[in-house]
């Protein structure tokens, strides 16, 4: 029996399914454990047998959601994002007349339930990649008072607790549904070290209950909740007031559709233009106080546009999105079914759209690769030692014999269950490895890599969105070719580059004015 196993093993273990796996593991996402378990325990307590059926009733709710947008009219959608004033009445303009859930789909008992065992783990991983991303921009930003526009059962509340787990103090929620409210509060039982957490079914009741003063927050986030308000208009009069209501910076962050894609580039050509519009009238009626409005107003994209200059893909057939992979909890793993009936994949890729504004204007900094120069190729052999080339083969020997000796250990089987043998300290690990990588500043030598990288041989083919002047404030979407023969040392660089990763850039003012 040992010797069947042993063959079976060999035949699944062999060296192309093993680099597959490598492969397909490449910054996959662990959920963690105290959320896993928050979520087990939630779904342990409701205990309904008919859950697999409400899972997909959700998800025919979300196709559902589609198609309304989809039919949704958008004529006066390119005037009211650029120019809001020209297609609106001035008594009328910010009026909400409907709001999210209108759309069609009410968040209940059955319908949260299946929320949280089906679709939280992959909105978690979403909220934790864009606020990891904000974090990584913007190294010295510790929001202390944060509010949370469509809650949901809080995804981006535990998203925030692993990024910032000391800073916040608290949390303003608003969510309109008592049902996801109650899950939320339920999910976070026996967590410690909680900030301060006030729950409010709308930004109407959120701006009754705490003075004109007090409304601004370090940081807004709206996750996942833009896409439910069936009217443009609705889209952004909640936008603009939640930019009111904000102090430093608002993230807005959309499932990686098409659609998704499209409220995200509105809402950044709305915000965009009304900071600029704003900064002009001041600008006309103060002109002894120029740099004291420059410092006070203004608002630039922090993440992912490197420019914040009109979108180049606007015009184009594709749409800008991201990826995050994550590992499947164990609830996904029972509750989810494939498309075709086959077995679910041990991980999923959750596909999404975001926009991260900060106010103030954006700093000039200096271009990474100004000033650097690259060896080729055959310059870097040409300076290579013929005795670093040598091979010393009795130490290869001595290495292979050490590693006969080290005996194999078999991982039981069922210990594949991650929720109960895993224990909080990786996140620990996670968050001081962080730490140690570099950050990119944020003027305008930075590009970001918008779709995945193509490696063909010697070659890596890049889709940059970039910017084209110095100020970033124009920008472009270029197809850059990185070659080992050329530059070996970005080469190595762009083939370990992924999919939403920032790419140096160098200003060659000479060959953009020629």
């Amino acid at each position: 029996m040992a010797s069947l196993i042993s063959e079976t093993t060999q035949k699944i273990f062999n060296p192309e399914t093993l680099r597959a796996a490598a492969k397909q593991s490449e910054r996959c996402l662990i959920v963690p454990v105290r959320l896993r378990r928050a979520i087990k325990k939630y779904l342990r307590e409701q205990e309904d047998p008919y859950m697999r059926r409400k899972v997909l009733r959700l998800s025919e709710s979300f196709s559902g959601i589609k198609d309304v947008n989809l039919n949704l009219v958008a004529e006066t959608s390119k005037e009211l994002v650029e120019d809001p004033l020209k297609s609106m009445e001035q008594s009328k303009r910010w009026k909400i007349k409907s709001a999210y859930g209108d759309i069609g789909l009410t968040y209940r008992d059955d319908e949260t339930v299946a929320y949280v065992a089906s679709r939280m783990p992959a909105v978690y991983s979403a909220c934790y990649r864009v606020l990891s991303e904000v974090k990584r921009r913007l190294p010295g930003f510790n929001p202390t008072k944060v509010l949370d526009f469509g809650a949901g059962t809080g995804s981006a509340f535990w998203a925030m607790r692993e990024v910032w787990p000391k800073s916040v103090e608290r949390v303003n929620i608003v969510e309109p549904s008592q049902s996801m409210q109650r899950a939320g509060r339920s999910l976070i039982q026996g967590l410690k070290n909680l900030p301060l957490i006030y729950s409010y079914i709308s930004l109407q009741a959120l701006t009754k209950d705490i003075r004109k003063s007090e409304r601004e927050h370090d940081l807004v986030i709206a996750s996942y909740v833009l896409g439910e308000i069936p009217s443009l208009k609705d889209r952004i009069t909640i936008v603009r007031q939640l930019w009111n209501m904000t102090r430093d910076v608002l993230v807005l962050v959309e499932p990686g559709t098409p659609h998704g894609s499209n409220i995200i580039s509105q809402m950044r050509s709305h915000i965009l233009w009304m900071e600029k519009r704003k900064c002009h009238k001041a600008k006309g009626n103060k002109e002894d106080s120029k740099d004291l409005i420059d410092l006070r107003s203004g608002a630039f994209v922090v993440a992912p546009c490197p420019h914040d200059g009109r979108c180049p893909l606007e015009k184009s057939s594709k749409y800008c999105h991201f990826v995050q992979r994550l590992q499947r909890t164990t609830s996904q793993r029972t509750y989810k079914r494939s498309k075709g009936g086959d077995p679910l994949r041990g991980f999923e890729d959750e596909k999404f759209s975001f926009v991260a504004f900060r106010r103030g204007q954006r700093p000039r900094e200096s271009w990474p690769l100004d000033g650097l120069e690259f060896e080729t190729l055959k310059e870097q052999r040409a300076k290579r030692n013929p005795e670093d080339l040598e091979i010393d083969y009795e130490d290869v020997a001595n290495i292979e014999e050490t590693m006969d000796l080290i005996p194999y250990d078999e991982v039981d089987p069922s210990a594949y269950d991650s929720d109960v043998m895993e224990t909080d300290n990786t996140n620990d690990i996670e968050e001081d490895q962080e730490e140690e990588t570099g950050n990119a500043d944020l003027g305008g030598g930075w590009g970001r890599i918008i779709f995945p990288p193509v490696r063909r041989g010697r070659q890596v083919h890049l889709n940059i969105c970039r910017p084209t002047n110095e100020d970033a404030s124009e920008g472009s979407f270029d197809h850059e070719v990185i070659t080992q023969t050329k530059n070996p040392t970005l080469h190595h660089q762009a083939r370990k580059s992924f999919w939403g990763d920032l790419w140096p850039l160098r200003w060659n003012v000479t060959e953009r004015v020629s």
